[in-house]
């Protein structure tokens, strides 16, 4: 119905110039906007002017410049979900054809984590020595221009039960006593593999803020770039098991905080949507929060650090804007007293592994560079650069000199 009704707008906002979908600002190709792809999937499944259904190569190609940024949900004047309609989609198509290398090399991501946590030394050899990094970015279907991510030496995960262990032996010295309650640290394969520094941040403000906070030490995963190559079976195989594993502090309503946003986008999205009638799972969308939102809505009277004189711009992550918004972040930057500036820069390019794909590196830095990337690039250097989305701290380190920063 939605995908019709869409079809049916006389006066479509993406074809007067508003950001919503990110491909269809570079390309100004109508099949690469939302009323584009909305009309190839209503003929699929009408199947009157398209007669190949789930395999159609039309509606193949149009969706595969989609970054499910899922921006249309939110912005779209009919609420099309368009990067649940690629998933779906690519679900149905890839049983009848042969998945293209990239979904192995960056859909299962998790369990090549899994794998290089044992050697992390040995697999950024190969990742980082130009000629041996070549040839894996080749073999992966990788844009040659893209850096590959560095695998940190120790996950965030290895380092806490180290640190866990040291306290225990020394009776717990110098911890913060927890005055407000028990949270659940979500653990995202990209923070805790890559830049673990992050994780450690937010645990020590969340213990700042009087929390008990507590990391699953089970390999857990919610499976996000899954959904952007259409492996919904692994998907919800994922969250099944966080919804076992996780099953008595979700009853016992422990909140979640989620430092990535597109993990934290899943369990408050594609959660529900493949476990509509799971009442646990409508438990756990309700009990996971952003930092920023955990903080303003539990922790009201915690003071956040000073940053008066200071200046910030911050990028939203796309999924983040459409599904939790940036009103929280906002307003706990603000209580800071830092100068803000929130450039309505859309979808920063690299979405995920979409900029990686050698096939869409040029549209990924044409989105980045229409807004964000310029922005970053003018902003004096005292001024923070600030974003959540590893994918978007990935877009703007590897484009622009500056390093940003997780909240």
């Amino acid at each position: 119905r939605a995908l019709l009704r869409c079809v049916g707008v006389g006066r479509c906002r993406h074809l007067e110039g508003n950001t919503m979908c990110p491909s269809f600002m570079v390309t100004r190709e109508e099949m690469h906007s939302t009323r584009g792809r909305a009309r190839l999937l209503s003929e699929m499944l009408q199947g009157e002017v398209i007669h190949d259904g789930w395999n159609s190569r039309e509606v193949r190609e149009a969706l595969d410049l989609c970054l499910a940024c899922k921006g249309c949900k939110t912005d779209c004047p009919v609420n099309v979900d368009m990067a649940t309609y690629k998933a779906e989609f690519l679900y149905h198509y890839y049983k009848n054809h042969p998945r293209p290398v990239q979904s192995y090399a960056m859909g299962l991501i998790y369990w090549w984590a899994r794998l290089a946590r044992l050697a992390p030394g040995v697999v950024n050899f190969f990742t980082q020595m130009p000629g041996l990094s070549r040839l894996m970015k080749a073999l992966g279907g990788i844009a040659q221009e893209r850096p590959m991510p560095k695998f940190a030496t120790e996950t965030f995960k290895d380092w806490y039960r180290r640190t866990q262990e040291s306290a225990a032996a020394g009776n717990g010295k110098g911890r913060q006593a927890a005055r407000r309650g028990q949270v659940i640290l979500w653990a995202d394969t990209f923070n805790n593999c890559f830049t673990p520094a992050t994780l450690q941040a937010g645990l020590r403000v969340l213990r700042n803020a009087g929390f008990e906070v507590i990391v699953p030490t089970q390999s857990l995963c919610c499976g996000r770039p899954l959904y952007d190559h259409g492996m919904l079976d692994l998907a919800r195989r994922q969250l099944r098991q966080i919804l076992d594993t996780l099953r008595p502090q979700i009853e016992a309503g422990i909140p979640v905080v989620g430092l990535e946003p597109s993990c934290v986008a899943v369990f408050r999205d594609e959660l529900v949507n493949l476990f509509s009638r799971d009442p646990l799972a409508r438990r756990l969308s309700a009990q996971t929060f952003t930092l920023a939102e955990f903080l303003e809505k539990h922790a009201p009277d915690w003071q956040p650090p000073d940053l008066s004189g200071r200046k910030a711009i911050l990028h939203g992550h796309c999924q983040q804007k459409a599904v939790m918004g940036l009103g929280h972040e906002e307003a706990l930057l603000r209580r800071t007293g830092i100068e803000l500036h929130i450039p309505d820069s859309g979808c920063c390019g690299m979405a995920g592994s979409f900029g990686f794909n050698k096939n869409h590196y040029e549209v990924s830095v044409a989105i980045g560079e229409r807004v964000l990337l310029p922005a970053v690039r003018e902003a004096d250097p005292e001024t923070l650069i600030l974003t959540d989305g590893f994918s978007c701290r990935e877009q703007i380190s590897q484009l622009t000199p500056r390093k940003p920063l997780h909240l």
